[in-house]
């Protein structure tokens, strides 16, 4: 095999795969990066059996043939290379010389055959939406996404897609995030469980331009988006997903209106006197015009006092901190709404046209007695 190509394609072509070689394994040929010029493309391909990602970079093949090398050495080699023309050569032993201007490398390698492919997914009634919504919905959603595995559900987003309407939803057990978008075809009805960490690396490198594409493709038991000259394949989580149509309650007691930077700034100050590890909750003393807010730890206290709209009863209610910071950073209304019944039912956030809800639970404000 050789081929030729510039410095900047290769490094962002193994950085790009690099996201899915598995950070430990069992099978050495899994910590490779499969390099495929069998054909005139240069093709990079990373797979962990869970996630894959393959990309085609530019260059010109000159010779046909295919390699596997190890993913840290080959891709600390390509980032350390003067940017140039990088000329990479290999022989029947799986010998890889890589060169650009003076410098020089030779690195063993292992044969292509035995790499793991991507997962062959018939690519019939795709879906189709915008980078730019795509990776936009991940932003506004994925916080909300469970970090152990203790319930494997929770550790995933749903995508639930009806006619051209495509429902996002997140949580962990303390929150929920909900995120609707109107897409310009109608599709069949389907739900799909999609890995955080998927979901994570899609946000990381997919370019998000508002007039480019993603297409997704899936089965009963994989996930396909691909975009430009990326592929990542992804199994899918099995299950059924919680049922939070009825946690979506449009009743409440109390219902304000806040600007959302006062609130998040107040709350993001509040923060200065707690450690996450205290766990303390955030108070908010809601009466007819305005929002006391507090909170009492062991560094100090603070209080501080925002104008609103109020509808219904007086409440005082405690919120986790960061929950509730969490919900405002991924909302950009400057005015918000908060649908409040009781102090231990849920808070809702939610805009008047039905594109987002974040869900929060309380938490027992008596906590700030200490």
């Amino acid at each position: 095999m050789k081929f030729i190509c510039s410095k900047s394609n290769l490094y962002n072509g193994v950085k790009t795969v690099q996201r899915a070689v598995p950070t430990r394994t069992t099978m050495p040929i899994l910590e490779c990066i499969l390099i495929d010029a069998t054909t005139n493309e240069i093709k990079l391909t990373a797979n962990d059996t869970e996630l894959g990602i393959e990309t085609i970079i530019e260059g010109d093949v000159q010779e046909h043939g295919i390699i596997a090398l190890d993913s840290t050495i080959f891709s600390n080699i390509v980032s350390k290379l003067p940017d140039n023309m990088v000329t990479i050569e290999t022989d029947e032993n799986f010998k890889a010389h890589i060169s650009c201007e003076k410098a020089k490398f030779d690195i063993l390698g292992k044969s292509g055959d035995d790499f793991s492919y991507l997962p062959f997914i018939e690519k019939s009634q795709g879906i189709t939406i915008s980078q730019f919504s795509l990776k936009d919905v991940i932003e506004r959603t994925s916080f909300a996404i469970a970090n152990d595995d203790n319930n494997k559900l929770m550790t995933g987003e749903l995508f639930k897609i009806n006619e051209n309407n495509l429902e996002v939803v997140a949580l962990d057990g303390h929150r929920i995030a909900v995120r609707y978008i109107e897409l310009k075809e109608s599709y069949s009805p389907r739900e799909l469980i999609v890995p955080g960490k998927t979901l994570k690396e899609i946000k990381n490198i997919i370019p998000g331009n508002v007039n480019e594409n993603v297409l997704i493709y899936n089965t009963n038991n994989h996930i396909v988006f691909e975009f430009e000259k990326t592929t990542v394949v992804s199994r899918l989580i099995e299950g059924d997903y919680f049922k939070i149509d009825s946690m979506l309650s449009t009743d409440y007691e109390t219902k304000v209106q806040i600007n959302k930077k006062e609130l998040y700034e107040s709350i993001d100050r509040a923060t200065l006197l707690v450690k996450e590890s205290d766990k303390k909750p955030i108070i908010m003393n809601i009466t007819d015009s305005n929002m006391e807010v507090m909170i009492n730890s062991y560094i100090g206290s603070m209080d501080e006092n925002i104008d609103i709209e109020k509808d219904g009863r007086d409440i005082m209610i405690g919120f986790n901190p960061k929950f509730f910071t969490d919900a405002l950073k991924a909302i950009d209304e400057d005015e918000i709404n908060l649908y409040m019944i009781n102090p231990k039912a849920p808070c809702f956030i939610k805009d008047d046209k039905g594109t987002f809800i974040y869900l929060i639970l309380p938490v027992n404000f008596n906590a700030i007695a200490n």
